[in-house]
């Protein structure tokens, strides 16, 4: 249960971004709009760790925003929202969702751009924990 509101936490902390994107979320439907900017969203959970023995488990992963911007356009748009995006989950902010306090464990790395057949792809990592248990 304890990564459901970790899931949710995180999605709705993104979902208040402005300006608003357009988005993937996981396993959900979504027809990408064939011109504008979208977003595509996954949570990539870790091995959980167990720091020290009893019930207390840290609960620990990415959650990983792929911005998708029109081919052709230069990397600049991508680029600004990457850094709207490193500033909604800057390091140390808690969000708390269901009585787990997710934390955003360092500052968000935008990674390496990759391109496929329709668009530009920039990937945003937010590595997060949770203290579960205990």
């Amino acid at each position: 249960m304890s990564l459901a509101a970790v899931r949710q936490a995180l999605e709705q902390r993104l979902d208040a971004l402005l300006p608003a994107l357009e988005t993937g979320w996981e396993n959900q439907d979504f027809d990408p709009p064939s011109a504008d900017p979208f977003q595509e969203v996954q949570l990539l959970p870790t091995e959980p760790d167990n720091p020290e023995f009893g019930p207390l488990v840290v609960e620990q992963g990415i959650l990983q925003v792929t911005l998708c911007y029109p081919l052709g356009a230069g990397p600049a748009a991508a680029a600004a929202r990457a850094e709207l995006v490193q500033a909604q989950f800057a390091r140390g902010t808690s969000l708390v969702q269901g009585g787990v306090v997710v934390t955003i464990e360092r500052t968000p790395e935008i990674g390496v751009a990759l391109i496929d057949d329709a668009r530009y792809r920039l990937p945003v990592r937010v590595r997060w924990y949770a203290n579960v248990g205990g």
